[in-house]
């Protein structure tokens, strides 16, 4: 709308291509008698005498053919369309129609559009030189092809910025610092015909759930959405990169990776990268590849766990030992950690950290396979999952987009908020036709999330992801790694304070990748990370929460000061009494006593 429009450009377009536009009537007869003099000194076209009135009618209603019929009926239909519209509203339309250049097969249309084409950001941005190349580019966007003729390209602005100086329009200050400046352009793959075709392939989804109504849709609607430019670079850098990284460190080609990274606290989606290809409005895998997630589970079975804390604590003891049970195929199974060893018994905490097979599938046995799919339904996955034991290594399969919901709702205190792309949507007058007002909804326990994260921390610190301790030293992340069978499909889910980001790598026909969740989807999410400065990790210590000392033979609550014991939080009000003597009488050595306090009993 030409409220919208900066001044300075409006007032050098009339200054170079109809400076009586404001007086005339549709045509200026002194112009074209001043423009047919020059052009036969000239003996050739060097000026023309159209308003810019009459070039409105030439590109809305008329052929470029050059006859005296066809400049009679501009000449007729500018004076009748000057004599029912305003000033404002003729310039208006000019300035959204006008032709600026050519993108591919599809025509550059208006300076709003030309104003991303040649320099990626929106009108009001632009500085006086940038303005002024535009309203340059009129005379001839083909011969004037800043892209392809810049030498060219500046002289004519210099032309438009010298006619500016002459209206007064710049300062002698201003033209001579404008007139100084290159030519400047954006790289070109700003106005792809879909910018960024993942991230819109859901908004697109989401404006069709909101509004019912196709023809509503369809009518010039204004969609605020979620999106993060500076996010979404960001993501589709670390994957076309990263993947093409992975495939020459393992050898093997054909790899796919998806991301998507949301606000931990709102639910807005920032950026969603659906494969290697980021420009392909294609298969979108963060949406629609539903794999295998493997380990990415055990964070749901041991928040599960932690919610029933009379029974449950991050330094409880877990068996590991040999298990064996009957799959749905009626086929014994016996799971197997990683290193192929047995530990005995291991804390939650350890378990948790070093992704642990066997003590995972056997506290996901205990709890029941209907509990943990109750908790995945609450984190905020409406999808149906088989209950058989495999359940509990991650034998369901989700899409990119379901595992960062599922995340996101630990990683925000066990508050639920739908992830979405849209924020609100306005009719062509302004008028608010739908807005996001989903209050967040504390769908599990807010202390039981605290010890889970807390875990999830310690997995970056010393288990399967703490190579992302060695690359950010001075931040506390939290997150979790997946590996599924036969390395099939690579995982990660991450996060810092403010964000979460989930990332994957695999393969389209299932075939093995060779990559585990730290040597492949992990390596996505530090090279996001690496491009910004991730905040530090901090959390709210929840009421009922305190620091409790376990025996580390038992895992046993036990008192401060003792030996073989170690500390991390837990629910207090459910935690047994305090003991009142270490197992043993082992017991720290005390500081010895003074003289004095020898002396006086003390």
């Amino acid at each position: 709308q030409i409220d919208n429009v900066p001044p300075i450009l409006t007032q050098a377009l009339v200054a170079v291509e109809d400076k009586d536009f404001y007086k005339h009537f549709g045509v200026a007869p002194l112009s074209i008698m001043r423009a047919l003099l020059a052009n036969i000194s000239a003996g050739r076209t060097v000026q023309g005498g159209s308003t810019l009135t009459q070039q409105l009618v030439k590109n809305l209603f008329l052929t470029r053919e050059q006859t005296i019929t066809r400049k009679i009926k501009e000449a007729l239909m500018a004076v009748i369309i000057d004599a029912r519209y305003s000033k404002e509203v003729i310039l208006e339309a000019y300035l959204n129609e006008v032709f600026l250049g050519q993108n591919g097969d599809t025509g550059v249309y208006g300076f709003g559009l030309a104003s991303y084409f040649y320099y990626d950001r929106p009108l009001n941005e632009l500085s006086v030189d940038e303005v002024a190349t535009l309203v340059g580019i009129i005379k001839g966007p083909s011969y004037y092809n800043p892209r392809k003729y810049p030498k060219r390209v500046a002289e004519r602005r210099n032309v438009v910025l010298r006619l500016m100086l002459d209206d007064n329009l710049l300062s002698p200050n201003e033209y001579q610092t404008a007139l100084d400046l290159p030519i400047n352009l954006a790289s070109g793959a700003s106005l792809k015909k879909d910018k960024h075709p993942a991230f819109m392939d859901q908004v697109r989804r989401e404006l069709r759930q909101v509004l019912d109504n196709p023809d509503i849709r369809q009518s010039g609607l204004k969609v605020f959405t979620t999106l993060d430019s500076n996010a979404q670079v960001k993501a589709e850098l670390a994957v076309s990169k990263g993947v093409a990284i992975q495939e020459k460190r393992i050898g093997k080609r054909d790899f796919e990776a998806a991301m998507v990274v949301s606000d931990i606290d709102t639910g807005e989606i920032r950026s969603i990268v659906g494969g290697r290809n980021t420009d392909y409005a294609g298969f979108n895998r963060a949406l629609d590849a539903k794999r295998a997630i493997g380990s990415l589970i055990k964070p749901v079975i041991y928040l599960t766990a932690l919610e029933l804390p009379e029974t449950y604590n991050l330094a409880t003891h877990l068996a590991d030992e040999p298990i064996k049970l009957k799959s749905t195929h009626g086929k014994m199974w016996e799971p197997q950690n990683y290193d192929k060893k047995f530990r005995g018994q291991v804390p939650l905490v350890t378990a948790l950290s070093r992704s642990l097979n066997v003590p995972t599938v056997i506290l996901g046995m205990e709890l029941g396979l209907g509990s943990i799919a109750d908790t995945i339904w609450r984190l905020g996955v409406e999808e149906e999952v088989g209950l058989y034991p495999a359940l509990t290594l991650g034998a369901v399969n989700f899409s990119p987009l379901q595992v960062n919901q599922m995340y996101q709702t630990m990683a925000n205190n066990g508050q639920y908020i739908p992830l979405h792309s849209i924020t609100s949507i306005m009719s062509p007058n302004n008028d608010l036709l739908w807005s996001f007002d989903i209050k967040p909804e504390q769908r599990v326990d807010e202390k039981a999330t605290y010890l889970l994260n807390y875990a999830l921390h310690k997995v970056t610190l010393e288990g399967t992801a703490k190579s992302i301790r060695a690359n950010f030293p001075n931040v506390n992340m939290a997150g979790k790694t997946g590996t599924t069978d036969d390395y099939r499909d690579s995982w990660f889910s991450g996060f810092d304070k403010n964000i979460l980001v989930t990332s994957w790598i695999g393969k389209d026909n299932n075939e093995p990748v060779n990559l585990s969740g730290s040597s492949g989807a992990m390596q996505l999410f530090i090279a996001y990370q690496k491009q910004q400065e991730p905040k530090s990790l901090v959390r709210r210590f929840p009421k009922g929460l305190g620091i409790a000392h376990f025996d580390k033979e038992t895992g046993n609550l036990s008192r401060a000061g003792c030996t073989d014991t170690f500390s991390v939080p837990a629910i207090t009000e459910a935690l047994p009494a305090i003991p009142k003597k270490c197992t043993g009488e082992s017991r720290v050595p005390e500081k010895p006593k003074t003289f004095w306090e020898k002396l006086f009993g003390k």
